[in-house]
């Protein structure tokens, strides 16, 4: 089920970044969720923390006016 949700996570935020929506954010999103569940542990450990450096970075750009 968690495998599940990462991929909706992933594919709606590529969806997002294009503006256009369709099916490339839904088949991008099952794809990656699939390569970092059959990592196991250590693709979940890296998908994690570029999310949170991703994350990171945003919220740094937001605090420094956009910049």
């Amino acid at each position: 089920m968690i495998r599940n949700l990462i991929g909706a996570f992933i594919g709606s935020r590529i969806d997002r970044r294009d503006g256009k929506g369709g099916i490339k954010g839904a088949a991008m999103g099952y794809a990656a969720q699939r390569v970092i569940t059959r990592m196991g542990t250590p693709g979940l450990l890296l998908a994690g923390g570029y999310g949170l450096y991703r994350y990171a970075k945003d919220r740094r750009s937001r605090r420094n006016g956009g910049v």
